[in-house]
């Protein structure tokens, strides 16, 4: 089975095959540098396939920050902003809503407010205004005096916008780093290094790392300070925020990235951000006092990528999707710590907000797709609703390709009449696509159809009339079958590569650590081990989470199932999984332990051989087939009274409807028996044959049960069933 909220398509382990002629470099690797085979492998497999290359990589010795006045436009952007500082021009930071948008206002807005500018912000509404600039508001700027507007993670197609801003008397600088199509804004410069005539060399960064060049340049023009001494300064007073919206937008975290983010997450380990120290004490929600402005954690988190993205990030972003944006903003402005703790709960509630009302949209959208989708003729799934929050459809759609491994786009017309459609009617759209479809590139196929539209290959945002959403579905369809093979889409699950149970120790687990920080383009490292015994099962935390021990009969591990109750897990204790995870360490009250995180788990081909066997042997002998003694088919009086009282127990505890799978577990723990899975279909046929037990099966092996109040005991030695097997027996 898979660790998915429902059964969808099974995704492909992807598992990376290892040079049989590395073995040699690979153990020379782990010599020079004092490392595990398995981390040795690692590098090797990734490119670095010697001692030095590798000893680079971790020391990140080759990756270096390019000039920022390689990028196009910078000298234009730097004369208008030193201009409008000189002569106190009120200036308008414009950003987008998501955290990259956020980290991106907040360190321009500190860094242009530290040099004596008259700067102030401001974030569109995602509800009422949507993405990008409007004309609306630069009017309304303008009144305000504002004489330049710095656009952050946003931009790059406000055409119409900034030739309206000429004729209110308004200066556009725009940052961005969205790609480009087609024709630039007419503004005072145009910053982004997706432009096709700008000459920098690294493209990939986020929208605040673009604002990290400039800021980078513009100290370097301001102070006169050589440009590794100003790069250095602005590193040691943004970093942290940088890195944030780098990891949050999912930028690959490669080449300068990677030291942008390395140096922000040290910086975030020992951080004075109030704003940051207060997110991080209502995201952990644990008691913990302040001490001179300072924080003393009861347990500390662990800084890393993953809790950037998947603590700090779905908060930061719950503002602009259930709020507004602006609520982070001023979280991380503020100075003030009873200020600060206020805004982090506001945006740990509105992120609670935001899980409700995913879990709502998600279960609408799944039960649409499964009776309407036409699977065959239609590989982008295209989705509407009157009632769909536009700020978390954008995550559902994530959820949806996920699911199905297709591109899919959700539009919402939340705010229109619902009483009085027309075809004028705005919505707000947001896809997610696979790899083998440009979902910027299949949007600007059907830009005839959509007013605005914007984003990256994967990710992508648009608006539509309601009118036309049919012949864009029909379009975006033509598009993406001409693109994608003609053969059935693959989710695929990149694995680095299959290791033992005994290869989880700690000493891999700590020589992995040197391959940080992780993210796109440097994934975190997963691994598959098959055919492992499932040894136990426990419920954490109240059930949402699962613990699961694993064995090779030789060593013991466990893993952690993370949002995936045990319930779900249909894999029971004493069989054989595989399982695809990666490796993490468990500090609990100082003791460091080895954990498996698991991404996947299923039925190993193994223990699925071994189930049809069983079915397959089961429908034999009850067909008339011989059986030997070792079988071990025919029950003992022990094993029908625990089947009996555990049946018993459960029913009178309100648990009337069990499956063949959850007797069997419950048996396993059982000491004093030995009931397998063809013993235990006897034993129930016995049992309702002999009118014991109601017994109903509702359907394949899940069974109704209800209890007979009989005093007369009942002899089980008359069951025509049971003498039946016994005849059978060799």
């Amino acid at each position: 089975m898979l660790l998915t909220i429902e059964q969808g398509k099974e995704k492909k382990w992807n598992i990376r095959s290892k040079d049989a002629s590395s073995s040699q470099a690979v153990a020379k690797i782990a010599s020079e540098l004092h490392l595990h085979t398995v981390v040795a492998q690692l590098l090797y497999d990734r490119g670095y396939e010697t001692p030095e290359a590798a000893r680079q990589f971790v020391r990140m010795e080759t990756e270096m920050l390019c000039n920022p006045m390689q990028l196009k436009d910078i000298e234009k952007a730097l004369d208008r902003i030193e201009l409008a500082v000189a002569q106190k021009h009120k200036i308008l930071i414009y950003g987008d809503y998501d955290v990259d948008g956020v980290t991106s206002v907040c360190t321009l807005f500190l860094y242009l407010k530290s040099v004596g500018a008259d700067v102030q912000y401001y974030i569109p509404s995602r509800t009422g205004e949507g993405h990008g600039v409007s004309c609306s508001s630069i009017e309304k700027f303008a009144q305000d005096g504002v004489k330049l507007i710095i656009t952050v993670d946003t931009g790059i197609t406000a055409i119409e916008e900034v030739d309206f801003a000429k004729t209110v008397g308004v200066d556009f600088i725009i940052t961005d780093h969205h790609e480009c199509h087609g024709q630039l804004p007419a503004a005072r410069a145009v910053v982004n290094p997706h432009r096709p005539d700008c000459p920098y060399p690294f493209k990939e960064l986020a929208g605040v790392g673009v604002v990290f060049k400039l800021i980078c340049a513009l100290h370097c023009r301001i102070s006169r300070k050589p440009m590794i001494e100003c790069v250095r300064d602005v590193m040691d007073n943004y970093g942290d925020l940088v890195a944030i919206g780098t990891i949050a937008d999912v930028m690959p975290i490669i080449g300068e990235n990677k030291l942008i983010v390395a140096r922000g997450l040290q910086m975030l380990q020992k951080t004075d951000r109030v704003g940051i120290i207060a997110l991080m004490e209502a995201a952990a929600m644990t008691n913990v006092r302040k001490i001179g402005g300072g924080t003393v954690y009861k347990k500390k988190p662990k800084i890393n990528s993953a809790y950037i993205g998947y603590t700090l990030a779905p908060r930061i972003n719950a503002a602009g999707r259930i709020r507004n944006a602006s609520i982070a903003v001023e979280l991380f402005l503020t100075d003030d710590y009873g200020v600060a703790d206020e805004l982090a709960l506001i945006l740990c509630e509105a992120n609670k907000e935001r899980q409700a009302e995913e879990n709502r949209i998600m279960q609408e959208a799944f039960a649409i797709i499964e009776e309407k989708h036409d699977f065959e003729n239609e590989p982008v799934i295209v989705l509407e609703s009157d009632s769909w929050h536009h700020g978390v459809i954008g995550i559902v759609s994530s959820r949806i390709t996920e699911k199905y491994g297709l591109p899919s786009i959700l539009i919402s017309f939340d705010g229109c009449d619902p009483d009085a459609h027309s075809f004028e009617d705005m919505g707000k759209g947001s896809g997610r696509s696979v790899h083998g479809l440009n979902l910027v590139e299949a949007l600007f196929s059907c830009s005839e159809l959509l007013p605005k539209f914007g984003g990256h290959e994967l990710a992508a945002g648009l608006s539509i009339r309601r009118g036309d959403v049919p012949a864009f579905c029909k379009a975006v369809n033509a598009y993406a079958k001409e693109k994608l093979s003609a053969s059935p889409i693959e989710t695929v699950v990149e694995a680095d590569g299959e290791i033992t149970l005994s290869d989880v120790n700690m000493t891999v687990a700590t020589d992995l650590q040197l391959l940080e920080p992780y993210g796109a383009g440097n994934p975190m490292p997963t691994f598959v081990i098959r055919n492992l015994t499932i040894k136990d099962i426990t419920p954490v935390t109240g059930g949402k989470h699962s613990k699961v021990v694993f064995s090779d009969e030789h060593t013991n591990v466990v893993g952690m199932c993370f949002s995936y109750p045990a319930s779900h897990l249909s894999i029971f204790k004493g069989e054989k999984a595989d399982v695809l995870f990666t490796i993490d360490i468990n500090d609990y009250n100082g003791k460091k332990t080895v954990q498996m995180i698991v991404k996947e788990l299923r039925t190993s081909d193994a223990q699925k051989e071994k189930d049809a066997y069983e079915r397959k042997r089961f429908a034999e002998i009850w067909s008339g087939a011989h059986f030997a003694k070792e079988e071990d088919i025919l029950p003992t009086r022990e094993d029908f009274a625990a089947v009996y009282c555990y049946v018993r127990h459960c029913v009178r505890c309100g648990e009337d409807e069990l499956t063949h799978h959850s007797i069997l577990l419950h048996l396993y723990d059982n000491p004093a028996v030995n009931v397998n899975y063809i013993k235990l279909k006897c034993i129930i046929r016995i049992l309702q044959e002999m009118n014991v037990l109601g017994i109903d099966e509702i359907r394949e092996e899940y069974y109704h049960f209800t209890l007979h109040f009989n005093d007369e005991k009942v002899d089980l030695e008359k069951s025509n069933i049971l003498r039946r097997l016994r005849s059978q027996q060799l």
